[in-house]
């Protein structure tokens, strides 16, 4: 009697750990399908935003370019331009 309790409960267990098994390359492949789809994602939306701060970039560029001309045109017609805004003043020293 006691071995047949034995034997099942053996049973029981070995036939958990083969299920256990066989799902876990499953599960396994599910979470990196999620990871692909996440990846995929950000790098999508990476690409966005590097877009939209190169345009950003292109644009400052161009309305610094833009002012310096204003500012040259005020000097030779004898107006002295305003001092710039200290973020302009620390971008034209560093560029950043």
């Amino acid at each position: 009697m006691i071995g047949v309790v034995i034997t099942g409960w053996f049973t029981y267990r070995g036939t958990r750990t083969a299920a256990a098994i066989q799902a876990g390359p499953a599960a396994e492949q599910t979470k990196f399908a999620v990871l692909e789809k996440t990846v995929a994602r950000v790098d999508e939306e990476n690409g966005s935003l590097r877009g939209r701060q190169s345009r950003l970039e292109s644009l400052l560029r161009a309305c610094t370019w833009t002012m310096d001309l204003w500012a040259r045109q005020m000097r030779d017609a004898g107006i002295e331009p305003e001092p710039p805004h200290p973020l302009v003043e620390e971008y034209n020293r560093t560029g950043v």
